[in-house]
C-alpha cells in the first residue's frame, strides 16, 4: 500500500501567488526525486470547530488561509529515499526571512495507508 506525507500550513492571503510559485517549485522537486503524486490545496470549505480545527492547528491569524498539501509514495522506504533527495536538492533551500509562509506554524507527518480506493476512468 502507498505511503503519504501530509503538510498543513498557514499562508497570508496576500502571499498566495508567491506561495503558489514556491509550491510549484517544491512539487517539481518531489516529482523529480520520485514521488508518485504531489498536491497543494488552499482552504475553501474549512469550518471552525468547537474544540479543534485546521485554523487552530496552525494558529491562523487574520488575513491568512490554510494550505493542505500531500505527497504519495510507493511505501515508507520509497518515501524515505525521496525525502532524502528532496531535502538535499539545492532548489529546496529557503531563506526563512523571505518565505511566503510562516514555517514555524507548519506541521507535517507520514502516514501508512489503511484503505485505497480510486474511481475507474
Amino acid at each position: 500500500m502507498a505511503y503519504v506525507d501530509g503538510f498543513i500550513l498557514p499562508v497570508p492571503e496576500a502571499n498566495l501567488e508567491a506561495y503558489k510559485r514556491d509550491a510549484k517549485k517544491a512539487g517539481k522537486a518531489w516529482m523529480k526525486h520520485g514521488a508518485l503524486q504531489y498536491w497543494e490545496s488552499v482552504a475553501d470549505d474549512v469550518p471552525e470547530g468547537k474544540s479543534t480545527d485546521f485554523h487552530r492547528a496552525v494558529k491562523k491569524k487574520e488575513g491568512e488561509t490554510v494550505v493542505f498539501a500531500f505527497a504519495v509514495y510507493k511505501n515508507r522506504k520509497h518515501r524515505d529515499e525521496v525525502m532524502k533527495k528532496v531535502m538535499a536538492d539545492p532548489a529546496m533551500k529557503m531563506d526563512p526571512a523571505t518565505m511566503s509562509f510562516d514555517g514555524k506554524r507548519m506541521f507535517w507527518g507520514g502516514f501508512k495507508t489503511m484503505i485505497e480506493l480510486q474511481a475507474k476512468e
